[in-house]
């Protein structure tokens, strides 16, 4: 390995800048990776790291691989999107012994990743996914509330996350990550089994606990497959705040997603997408929630709440605490989601805390 390096793949974009960021201030001078020379040097002069600071030039996620092949960092931290076409790879670079994360929220690219588990246990190495909000601030919320207890039989989570927006474009990961979620159209475990629904047909709405009023709306995401995976209950539904519950934005969400199946109109709607600029706007709540219900066979049902900041911040110093105990041998052998393989308290690192999450509902 070469000397613990922690590299951030994607460093001048804003999660891979943030990323970077939190691992200084936690004392850990990461090596930032990009396709151009002089965007890193810049992001670097703003991180404060010395002019001579170690970068890597590689363009394109292939180059990354070889490079990671090559120079053999100790942990690699992914933040270039297209997960599903890309993880794989670029995980696959680091065995044996190195580890890697990334923040895909996407089932497709979960499943592919999790394929890669027999090879990460054989090789040594960890492997994580999801590495940010709302896996990480859903997950671990299950992960708590069935520790020490039997298999529940149901879990529902729901993500509520609250963003300050940042001028600029919404970029070519984000505008991939947002399309292919609806094109993937609904999803829900039953049965044990990842079945297809109607996209957008299962709303709840709910009061936080600092009082407000949300909705939230059936998405495909990660965290449903994290819910499943660290609960193993049979029945699981995931739910966010960010699909807006309106009667007439749901009706044409089905519709929707078999338009974004077609290739053409995909990579049009990415293109489109990933050049739209916004503007600065403070995040809209003063904390972004995860929520899990948990049911068991008995009829015992458990609920609890994650509260935290800004959801960009939380998601970046998810993946930094994640490197760091990575880094640090802290990591079961294979691939995981956050909880699965640090446990809970690696929501706690970065910055969340539960509210009454070991309160019994009923």
């Amino acid at each position: 390995m070469t000397q613990g390096e922690i590299w951030v793949l994607g460093a001048t974009g804003r999660v891979g800048r943030a990323v970077a960021a939190q691992l200084l201030a936690a004392g850990a001078v990461p090596v930032l990776v990009g396709r151009d020379a002089p965007r890193l040097r810049g992001t670097a002069a703003d991180l404060g790291l010395h002019a001579d600071a170690r970068i890597v030039v590689a363009a394109g996620a292939d180059a990354m691989a070889a490079e990671i092949t090559r120079q053999r960092p100790a942990v690699v931290v992914n933040t270039i999107g297209d997960y599903a076409a890309g993880a794989v790879p670029l995980a696959r670079a680091c065995l044996p012994g190195g580890h890697y994360l990334d923040q895909a929220n996407d089932p497709t690219a979960f499943h592919r990743l999790f394929a890669l588990h027999d090879e990460a246990v054989a090789a040594g190495s960890t492997l994580v996914t999801g590495a940010g909000f709302g896996v990480a601030g859903t997950e671990a919320i299950v992960a708590r509330l069935c520790a020490n207890r039997p298999v529940p039989s149901r879990v529902r989570v729901d993500a509520f996350a609250s963003v300050a927006v940042e001028e600029g474009v919404l970029g070519v990961a984000l505008a991939t990550s947002i399309v292919d979620g609806f094109a993937m159209g609904g999803r829900r475990y039953e049965g044990g089994r990842l079945v297809r629904t109607r996209l957008g047909g299962e709303v709840h709405r709910l009061t936080l606990p600092d009082g407000a009023r949300v909705s939230a709306v059936a998405v495909p995401s990660g965290e449903l497959v994290a819910a499943h995976r660290v609960s193993g209950a049979r029945s699981v539904s995931a739910t966010s705040g960010l699909v807006p519950e309106s009667p007439a934005v749901r009706a044409v969400l089905p519709l929707l997603s078999a338009i974004l199946r077609v290739r053409a109109v995909r990579t049009f709607a990415i293109g489109r997408m990933s050049r739209i600029r916004a503007r600065t706007a403070p995040r809209p709540r003063p904390h972004t929630w995860g929520h899990a219900v948990v049911t068991w066979p008995d009829g015992t049902v458990r609920e609890g709440w994650l509260r935290t900041g800004d959801a960009m911040d939380f998601t970046s110093a998810v993946a930094a605490q994640t490197a760091l105990q990575l880094r640090a041998g802290k990591g079961r052998p294979g691939a995981h989601t956050p909880a699965a393989a640090l446990g809970p308290e690696i929501a706690v690192a970065a910055g969340a805390d539960f509210v009454d999450d070991a309160v019994p509902r009923s």
